[in-house]
């Protein structure tokens, strides 16, 4: 009998059964096609030792004026701008009290040459207090102050220092230094916003590490990070223990909470000076918890006493995107924040309704996204004018190029829509001169129009799912999304999109975890990649399903992420890697890490490079013509390992021959090789005491392996290369194996 050559078409399917997708590949990990061919996927490298609490499922990259290339990171307890390696803390911090007071005139005092100006505020140290680094918006000054022009005046400024003897002032830095001093000024208004709650009390036990603090305030929760701090700015001792830096609410009772030190108190202490604490945004979960029981869920949805109907807000979303050189985000069901680059990666960011003449900014909303075209901010799914309750249809949009003018006039771009299919707008993505928005159950293409209408809203596709606010991505000009059991593509009109993996991925996805399903791309590859939660996981996507539009192919794999971006801005793209937990007293936190993709051949997620297991396996194909035994007595490897980078021994890939009797009636000898599961091995399962060297083999190629001699017998085949070490990169071609007839009888 002639040689006969090994290859299949490219993608794996898993639609039917072994046997009837002969001709094509059928179990696979971290592998991928490439010109119709399998070959191991990239590694991954972890961009810096540095870690973020919490668990990411937003990343967003973008270029300053100054050049600084930089990557928000929102995960359920912080926000971060990522830099060089470090991550720097820009949560937001809640608004205690905000208010608009007159001030007399002569209230500003100045320094002769320096830009620095005190002012005595009213009711400051009494009424509320402000601390270094909250805002006051100053209003109406209509005359210069010793040589500062009084429009200088009219801004929004961040204190920079503050002094509670005597008369209370604040002081602020103007754009130009004075050029005498004194006091000066004429009346004005001040609109102040103070982030610190006023303290009852801060009780320790001796020897404990708990303290319990008394607040008035009811916005506490379980795991908001908290501040402590007196007027003076100085930090509070009590008990022996300087509370010197954030600390997490472990507990919350009737008008207490309390926190954990990692130092433990010497004594019993209540302390009752004038206290105040400031509070992040409040954290959100790190994954849903379903609810369960009679009547938890709608008819029909999900086993017995079960259900996926769960309160999707409560999982920790958020959105952003540049607008210019700074940052606006907001979590989900949360409000509008600005980052701005001009005032350094130290700082926080800032509530945008809170901006120097902001007006109508909304208050709550599910998505921000920044126009490309015109540049406009639009909330979709956001409060109505005049209402803090959120419309989970409605669009509002800014003025154009003025992220903080949202009232609606004759003389400004300012507006909003109301769509109507659906209950309540799920995501969006950018395309070519629209954006493409998502309902529960119609896309919408929004396009800007110019006045008087802006922004018109055109349904292109009706009764469609999508699986969350993630799960879509756009590569070359298409967008593909995933939804309730099938894959859709929009290219000007919506369409099915076919998928071999269909059945294997419904019928294992964790519907409960469906927000947690983050889509990407990775162009290099013409690959779209969607990271979910199988069966088996609930805190974090465990599994990965992937679709490469140029061969139309499908693969999968077994990979933990939760947030992909690849813009082209750097090297590689990028992933948020669920690290681990840290662990302080009774509270234990998620950890993470960003990692390049497609970077080396190996796992060096922590530091640490480990070996990537990745393999392909065939469906079952007939030897000959399926209905005789034949005898594969040589194989002719066809691989190559271009890119392996092991130093010491030459990279090589494992091959395995494997004897079928009969198709669909299992493996003609004594081991089963079974579906390799998430980072493991193959498992080899003993059946019967048939010789392994007669029906099966297994034999280790490098590059200039030649011939191979095999005793395989059987009348279908299943082929099988793996590798699982250090420095490997490996891409199969088309191996051939010799063969000769051997009878109808098989080993009964």
């Amino acid at each position: 009998m002639p040689q006969k050559k090994i290859t299949f078409k490219p993608g794996v399917n898993q639609e039917n059964t072994r046997y009837v997708n002969e001709g094509g590949w059928y179990d696979c990990d971290k592998i991928r096609f490439r010109s119709g061919s399998p070959e191991k996927i990239g590694g991954w490298q972890q961009t810096s030792s540095n870690y973020f609490l919490g668990v990411c499922r937003s990343l967003w990259n973008w270029v300053t004026l100054a050049s600084a290339n930089l990557i928000g990171v929102g995960t359920n307890l912080f926000f971060y701008i990522y830099q060089g390696g470090a991550y720097a803390d820009i949560t937001p911090i809640k608004s205690a009290t905000a208010g608009q007071i007159s001030v007399p005139a002569n209230s500003f005092t100045t320094i002769s040459g320096s830009p620095s100006v005190t002012v005595a505020i009213p009711g400051l140290g009494t009424t509320f207090v402000l601390f270094v680094n909250d805002i006051i918006n100053i209003y109406n000054v209509t005359t210069a102050v010793n040589g500062i022009p009084y429009s200088s005046f009219n801004a929004q400024f961040t204190v920079t220092a503050t002094n509670y003897t005597g008369t209370p002032t604040v002081t602020i830095l103007l754009p130009s230094a004075a050029t005498s001093g004194g006091s000066g000024g004429s009346a004005c208004s001040i609109q102040y916003f103070a982030y610190w709650f006023k303290l009852t009390s801060i009780q320790t036990f001796a020897n404990s590490h708990t303290i319990v603090v008394s607040c008035s305030s009811t916005q506490e929760q379980i795991n908001d990070t908290v501040f402590l701090k007196q007027p003076s700015g100085s930090f509070i001792t009590v008990g022996g223990i300087t509370l010197g830096n954030q600390y997490q609410v472990f507990a919350v009772g009737q008008g207490t909470f309390s926190i954990y030190s990692s130092v433990a108190a010497v004594s019993d202490q209540t302390l009752t000076s004038t206290l105040y604490a400031q509070f992040d945004i409040s954290s959100s979960a790190a994954y849903v918890v379903p609810k369960v029981g009679w009547n938890s869920g709608y008819w029909g949805n999900g086993t017995w006493g079960n259900t996926s109907d769960v309160t999707q807000s409560t999982l920790g979303l958020w959105t952003q995107a540049n607008f210019g050189e700074n940052l606006i985000f907001g979590p989900r069901g949360g409000g509008m924040y600005i980052w701005k680059a001009a005032n350094g990666i130290g700082t926080i960011a800032q509530s945008l309704n809170l901006q120097y003449g902001a007006s109508d900014v909304p208050t709550t909303q599910n998505n921000i996204v920044v126009s490309d075209a015109s540049r406009f901010v639009l909330a979709l799914g956001c409060n109505d004018y005049g209402s803090s309750i959120l419309s989970p249809m409605l669009i509002r949009w800014s003025d154009q190029e003025n992220a903080i003018s949202w009232t609606p006039s004759i003389s400004n771009q300012a507006g909003s829509v109301l769509l109507s299919h659906g209950s309540s707008i799920v995501g969006f993505i950018q395309a070519r001169q629209e954006i493409v928005v998502f309902t529960d159950s119609a896309v919408y293409s929004l396009q800007y129009l110019g006045p008087p209408a802006v922004w018109g809203s055109q349904i292109v596709g009706s009764d469609t799912s999508i699986l969350g606010p993630n799960a879509m991505a756009l590569a070359s000009g298409v967008v593909y999304w995933m939804g309730n059991g099938k894959f859709y593509s929009y290219n000007g009109t919506v369409q099915t999109l076919q998928c071999d993996l269909r059945e294997f991925i419904f019928s294992n996805i964790n519907s409960s975890q469906n927000y947690q399903v983050y889509a990407g791309t990775n162009e290099a590859f013409n690959e779209v990649w969607w990271f979910y939660c199988s069966q088996n996981a609930t805190n974090v996507p465990d599994t990965y399903v992937i679709y490469n539009y140029i061969d139309n192919a499908w693969y999968f794999g077994y990979m933990q992420r939760t947030a992909w971006v690849a813009t082209g801005l750097t090297e590689y793209p990028i992933a948020a890697y669920p690290y681990g937990y840290r662990t302080s007293g009774n509270i234990s936190n998620p950890t993470g890490n960003l990692v390049f993709h497609e970077y080396g051949t190996d796992d060096n997620a922590t530091g640490t490079p480990l070996p990537m297991y990745s393999y392909i396996q065939s469906s079952e194909f007939d030897i000959d013509d399926g209905d005789r035994f034949s005898f594969v007595w040589q194989m002719l490897p066809d691989v190559r390992f271009n890119g392996s980078t092991a130093a010491t021994v030459a990279p090589t890939v494992t091959m395995t021959l494997q004897g079928l009797q009969n198709s669909g009636s299992g493996l003609n000898n004594q081991t089963v090789l079974a579906q390799a599961g998430q980072n493991t091995n193959p498992v080899i399962q003993n059946v019967a005491p048939v010789p392994a060297s007669y029906n099966y083999q297994q034999v280790v190629i490098e590059q200039f392996t030649g011939t191979v001699p095999c005793r395989v017998r059987g009348r279908q085949l299943i082929f099988r290369v793996e590798s699982n070490d250090l420095g490997v990169q490996w891409q199969l071609g088309a191996p051939r194996i010799n063969i000769r007839p051997d009878g109808r009888r098989g080993n009964t």
